[in-house]
């Protein structure tokens, strides 16, 4: 049995996201938990959508290995009803790629017969969602692919470890394309000890996908945004310790916090990032 997220990862530990009763209810459940491990991360699944409704990764900043991805395929998980996974189908002659929620170069750690177990789990469809060709190469500099990366880059991340949780929001006006409804925003929460203090910050990209044969796609936008915000977005419900740990959220419960995410000011650069 594949181990998964790790709750003990950090000094604090850190549990898995909560669905509320409306999420649970469209989650595949096995052995009576709605949780589906593999190698260094796990996640939640929505049924009727067949994507991901969470995903939770643990990373060894100190201890990545170089690992190839060449020759490794995208599949079904072979444990899960196919009707349940969207396929390669979807990503056939468009521009449409196979984005990881957990992304790869995040998992591949530990000992190398570890890191290789992980870099081949990375590529079940479970822990994939349809992403535009430019979704992480927008002007904005990559920002969305580049947050685990700037996590080590501007703090002092304590034993270089960080927990991530990570996955699609799902609307009932999501856009329909060859039978599959695509998640047009995707949400992220990076959890980290730095000086000691833990520490989570949530963040959401909007993305635009009105017309898939566009050859100008508005940016994709990303904000930094209260982690109860992404509860009241995506039904989960996050543990104590991390919305203690979410400082964005307590200034703007005491500021701004009844200003929506479009009346915000999206991230620029990463620089704009607020890490304190």
């Amino acid at each position: 049995m594949k181990e998964g997220f790790l709750p003990d990862f950090l000094p604090v530990r850190i549990e898995l996201p909560k669905l509320t009763n409306a999420n649970m209810q469209k989650a595949y459940i096995r052995d009576g938990s709605e949780v589906i491990n593999y190698t260094h991360f796990s996640l939640a699944l929505n049924k009727p959508r067949r994507f991901a409704i969470w995903v939770g990764w643990n990373i060894d900043g100190g201890n990545i290995k170089r690992v190839s991805r060449k020759g490794i395929p995208f599949v079904l998980d072979p444990d899960i009803p196919s009707e349940f996974q969207v396929g390669g189908q979807l990503y056939q002659g468009n521009r449409l790629d196979q984005g990881h929620i957990a992304r790869r170069a995040d998992l591949v750690w530990g000992d190398f017969p570890v890191a290789n177990a992980a870099n081949k789990d990375s590529f079940f469809f479970t822990n994939i969602t349809p992403q535009m060709d430019d979704f992480n190469q927008s002007i904005k500099n990559g920002l969305w692919g580049r947050l685990e990366d700037a996590v080590f880059e501007d703090t002092d991340v304590e034993n270089l470890k960080v927990s991530v949780f990570g996955g699609p929001v799902f609307h009932e006006n999501d856009r329909e394309f060859r039978g599959v409804m695509l998640p047009r925003e995707y949400w992220k929460v990076i959890i980290f000890v730095e000086g000691g203090k833990l520490k989570a910050k949530g963040f959401l990209l909007t993305q635009n996908l009105d017309n898939l044969k566009a050859l100008d796609l508005d940016e994709f936008r990303v904000y930094q945004v209260a982690l109860s915000e992404l509860e009241d977005r995506c039904g989960l419900k996050f543990s104590a310790a991390l919305k203690g740990a979410d400082s964005i959220g307590k200034r703007l419960t005491r500021g701004s916090g009844t200003k929506t995410v479009s009346q915000r000011k999206p991230l620029a650069s990463l620089r704009d990032i607020d890490w304190s």
